[in-house]
């Protein structure tokens, strides 16, 4: 099925060879998949660098777009495999690729800029300001925050030029993307690693009563494709790089039926659709924030938070069989997954034997009560889930044979422009493909014609064969013609000589170019220095309002954090005259979501501070920097979540007008130690004591208070309160490297960040922290995060 042309794109996941070609044969416009390293889906099968050559030539010969992942934090110790990564894909000539590590957009600028760039929804893109800053920076292509009314993507449409991409289908975060840390703070799995063992989906008890909290249903906006077109958004993007390629093939499927249909056929293709999205084993379906900024339909806590339909509960364990009442048909070849009563990952498995009482059958009906063997043998219970999560019925392309497809695929075709023009015995031609340039001269032997001149229908009948040569023939271009003949044999031979020049001087500038950037990519790395200069680092503390200002008369204090709300910056007439003599130790930290609705006022805020005498900001999301166009002497911070796990990426920030960076509070002390040796002439700030707000989130849940804690399976509690209209989850457990600061002082780190802003510094738990920061004295009953166990 070829794509309409002119409408948003429609943009499928592929985690493997298998759902690449059920996307393509479901009419997917464009795939995204990642690679084996630097994919935020680490899990899905992915794909090596040379399988993205065959891809691509798979893709581009039927006229689609493949986009490559890169949207993971990188370590310090990985750039020199990233600039490899980075080098080879521009080599490919892939038409796109998402980052989230500022690290990948500084080096694909300065040293291969054959490469368009978009920005991942893990950069927590969510306003006008984020998407110009992205603007700004050469981006090409802004993947939105799932957390966007229509209405605010019309706005950013209005306000901005680059694409805009957004999700339609699939799973959703309960955070804001980028901005959770819960699987990492439970074990070092990070989210923006790739590595997410979604704690999300488990089931928790409140106040003795047990539910899916965090587990919100997917995402499904089908019958808003329309206004999302009107809105501004160019490509429809589909969540699923670990889903089975069944799924991608429904999905797509039906998103397609439904951007094809002519308009008095929409009702009727959006009802057939629909019930072919039943058949993908998704959750339970919601629009999300497309309809409105308060929907009371993302999390249903009473329902397990499981893709895949379900079936019943297991009544009878016997040695391996399962016995169960199936809500649903089944088939022989139907995936089941059994899902625990606990809070523990569920076990899939795929029919091969299936028994209704004494009988093998090879299908049952809804209601009957089956047996099935599985694999595993002991890890079951009566009582626990069962799923179907994906059926024999639908794509069934296996792994070999979509490689053996692949492996049927010609090489890459790249385009080319010709420029042909002729005198009395010479034809000229000159050609140009992937920013190379080519001229020939050929000698020719005309003759007058009687007719059917020389025109440029007949050069294009001629060089829009290419033979054996990885070109086609995009643009022609002739000017003025004599009114002569060439001989056809001649021109074939012309053709072919031509070609075989200039696919040989490509490929020879292919080579050349790859080798010559990747050369340039790591002479640009930062080495290692040691012994850079000895410095007692500072210590800064983050307060919640003015009342906790006097924390600066503290000993070692030398800073100190203000949130930037109406409220401080209203009560500086009232109760922070005194911070007016010290403007230069007050830090304004702008809350890191900030809508459309919200930034007007913020950039007011900043204006009136800089006009007071205070220069000094701290920035936690892109769409921070425009707040200060045109404000001279101020100097720029940034917070943990504009993320620095590398020195390139804090060159990045530096280069963006920053001159301390606060490094990411997930990383471990061997690459802390790392970064911190580079010299990249900023200051830098650990946090060395803070709660830890694992998941940040527009979600409202109505049903749990701040009064008592949502504890899993495991014992863990945590605390879901509100914070700027947001919701904030965050662990019983505090963070704090308290009693470790004479190591950091060791690694080099400038300042360290104590964050008291939820319990105030002269509160009794205020006053123990800061004793032990004086101190430098564990505090007991804290975690140490991934400072000693690392960060995977």
């Amino acid at each position: 099925m070829k794509p309409q042309q002119n409408r948003p794109e429609l943009l499928a996941p592929a985690g493997s060879t298998e759902s690449f070609f059920a996307a393509m044969e479901a009419g997917a416009d464009a795939v995204y998949c990642g690679l084996h390293d630097f994919s935020a889906r680490a899990k899905a099968r992915n794909f090596g660098l040379g399988d993205i050559e065959k891809v691509l030539a798979w893709a581009r010969s039927h006229d689609r777009r493949l986009y490559v992942t890169l949207n993971t934090l990188v370590k310090e110790s990985e750039l020199p495999q990233l600039v490899e990564t980075l080098a080879a894909l521009e080599a490919t000539d892939v038409d796109g690729v998402i980052i989230q590590d500022l690290a990948v957009w500084r080096l694909a600028r300065d040293h291969f800029p054959g490469l368009d760039l978009h920005s991942s929804t893990q950069m927590t893109v969510h306003n006008s300001a984020g998407v110009l800053q992205l603007e700004r920076m050469g981006i090409k292509r802004a993947v939105l925050a799932r957390e966007l009314t229509i209405e605010e993507i019309r706005h950013i449409r209005a306000h901005t030029s680059i694409e805009l991409e957004h999700f339609v289908h699939g799973a959703l975060c309960f955070s804001f993307s980028g901005q959770c840390s819960f699987s990492s703070f439970l074990g070092g799995k990070s989210g923006n690693r790739g590595r997410c063992a979604p704690p999300c989906r488990r089931r928790y008890r409140y106040r003795n009563k047990e539910g899916y909290y965090f587990s919100p249903n997917d995402l499904s906006a089908i019958d808003l494709l329309d206004e999302l077109e009107q809105a501004g958004v160019g490509s429809f993007k589909i969540e699923g790089r670990m889903k089975s390629a069944e799924y991608v093939h429904q999905v797509v499927g039906a998103y397609r039926q439904v951007l094809d249909a002519a308009p008095q056929d929409k009702r009727t293709a959006l009802r057939t659709a629909k019930e072919r999205l039943k058949n993908s084993f998704g959750r339970q379906p919601t629009r999300g924030f497309l309809g409105e900024a308060r929907p009371t339909d993302l999390v249903t806590p009473n329902r397990k938070g499981s893709t895949g339909r379900f079936l019943g509960e297991v009544t009878r364990i016997r040695g391996t069989d399962i016995s169960f009442k199936t809500g649903d048909r089944l088939h022989l070849g139907d995936r089941l997954r059994i899902q625990p009563k606990t809070d523990k990952a569920g076990s899939a498995f795929t029919i091969k034997t299936l028994r209704q009482g004494k009988n093998k059958v090879r299908k049952v009906d809804p209601g009957a009560q089956v047996t099935v063997p599985s694999p595993y043998r002991d890890i079951f219970q009566p009582g626990d889930a069962v799923f179907k999560v994906s059926s024999d019925q639908a794509f069934t392309l296996s792994e070999a044979a979509c490689r053996r497809r692949l492996g049927q695929a010609s090489r890459l075709i790249r385009k080319v422009d010709l420029h042909i023009g002729l005198t009395e015995d010479e034809l000229l031609v000159r050609g140009e493909v992937a920013g190379l340039s080519l001229e020939r001269r050929y000698p020719v032997t005309t003759e007058a014609a009687a007719s059917s001149p020389l025109d440029a229908g007949t050069l294009r009948g001629v060089f829009s064969r290419s033979g054996d040569q990885p070109l086609a023939l995009d643009r022609l271009e002739t000017g003025e013609l004599p009114a002569v003949v060439i001989a056809p044999s001649r021109l074939k031979e012309i053709r072919r000589s031509f070609y075989q020049d200039l696919a040989a001087a490509l490929g020879t500038q292919i080579s050349t170019r790859r080798r010559e950037h990747l050369e340039q990519a790591r002479q640009a790395l930062l080495a290692r220095v040691e012994g850079l200069p000895d410095r007692s680092p500072g210590v800064t503390v983050a307060v919640r309002d003015l009342r906790d200002t006097h924390v600066l008369r503290r000993p070692g204090v030398n800073r100190l954090v203000l949130p930037l709300t109406g409220a401080n910056v209203q009560g500086l007439s009232r109760q922070g005259r005194h911070l007016s003599s010290r403007p230069g130790q007050v830090v304004w930290d702008i809350p890191f979501v900030q809508f459309d609705t919200d930034w007007t006022e913020a950039r007011k805020m900043v204006q009136y501070l800089v006009s007071q005498g205070f220069r000094t900001f701290r920035l936690n999301n892109i769409g921070h920097f425009p707040l200060f166009d045109n404000l001279e002497n101020v100097r720029l911070l940034t917070g943990y979540r504009l993320f620095s796990l590398n020195s390139q990426a804090m060159l990045a920030w530096k280069e963006l007008g920053v001159e301390e960076v606060t490094l990411y509070l997930e990383d471990d002390r061997e690459n802390l130690t790392q970064i911190l040796c580079r010299p990249t002439g900023l200051r830098t700030a650990v946090t060395a004591y803070a709660p830890v707000p694992v998941m940040i989130s527009r979600i409202a849940l109505r049903s749990v208070k701040p009064d008592a804690p949502v504890v899993s399976d495991r014992g863990e509690g945590y605390r879901v309160g509100k914070r700027d209209g947001l919701t904030v989850v965050t662990p019983e457990t505090d963070f704090s490297l308290l009693g470790r600061l004479d190591e950091l002082e060791e690694m080099g780190c400038s300042q360290v960040v104590v964050d008291l802003a939820h319990c105030g510094a002269f509160s009794a738990k205020g006053k123990k922290v800061m004793d032990a920061t004086e101190r430098n004295h564990a505090l007991p009953g804290t975690t140490l995060f991934n400072f000693d166990h690392g960060i995977e």
